[in-house]
């Protein structure tokens, strides 16, 4: 009987996980906005202020809807709606362009610094996005690592991994701070400029977007050597299956 309690603790914690549905994350926020900016932005359609705010009207409420119907609440899904706000702002309020730059800059890089900050204070990113019980088994490695008296090792190279996962979003900063300086340069609030920024969100996917995801991985591979190297435990040793119950 004492399992099966501790399997009925267990149980719980995959169920909370919302389910990841990344392409219907790409068509609501990225392809549905790009579209209605580039082709409905003309007077003679929607104008620039109506296709604007129905353009972002589809991030901002898909990103609300996750953060309280599957209960995303966390800084980067805040942090994700307030960017689309500030976007937004931008053009309906005619502010210079260049802003948008600073502001496409400003987010990631807040961020990576935060991923630093956080890692100070002894609360690493890198454990809840990649090394958590959601995904490796986490008690069984450290169990590991005690027997063989490699846990200061694993832990150095944990630090590390946060680094480069900091170094990611550096790399969305500059990316994003280029990309929008050379593709949006018409006047804020114009039909021109949702255009522009239209073909901006639409780049940002494979410009920005893959090869962070690619970076991410990279991140993920560079967790599972350490942990491979220092406990002995197989892949299938580490990660997380449905067969566990």
């Amino acid at each position: 009987m004492p399992t099966n309690n501790n399997t009925v603790t267990e149980e719980p914690s995959p169920k909370t996980q919302p389910q990841q549905r990344p392409f219907t994350d790409l068509i609501i926020s990225i392809v549905i906005p790009s579209i209605i900016l580039m082709k409905f932005s003309d007077e003679a359609r929607l104008g620039a202020t109506n296709a604007l705010i129905l353009a972002l009207a589809f991030p901002i409420g898909y990103g609300l809807y996750e953060w309280i119907a599957n209960g995303k609440r966390n800084v980067m899904a805040a942090l994700g709606v307030v960017s689309v706000i500030l976007t937004g702002g931008i053009g309906l309020l005619k502010i210079d362009a260049q802003w948008l730059a600073i502001k496409e800059a400003a987010i990631p890089l807040s961020i990576g610094i935060g991923v630093l900050v956080a890692n100070k204070l002894g609360f690493p990113l890198v454990r809840k996005l990649l090394f958590n019980p959601t995904i490796m088994n986490v008690d069984r490695i450290h169990h590991e690592l005690e027997k063989k008296n490699t846990r200061a090792e694993f832990e150095s190279r944990l630090d590390r991994a946060n680094t480069l996962l900091a170094g990611t979003f550096l790399f969305s900063a500059v990316m994003n701070y280029f990309l929008a300086k050379i593709i949006v340069t018409s006047e804020s609030g114009s039909s021109a400029f949702n255009e522009e920024l239209g073909r901006m969100t639409l780049l940002s996917y494979p410009v920005i977007a893959i090869p962070s995801m690619l970076m991410m991985m990279g991140i993920f591979w560079f967790i599972w050597r350490t942990v491979n190297r220092l406990t002995g435990l197989t892949l299938e040793e580490i990660m997380v299956t449905d067969k566990s119950n």
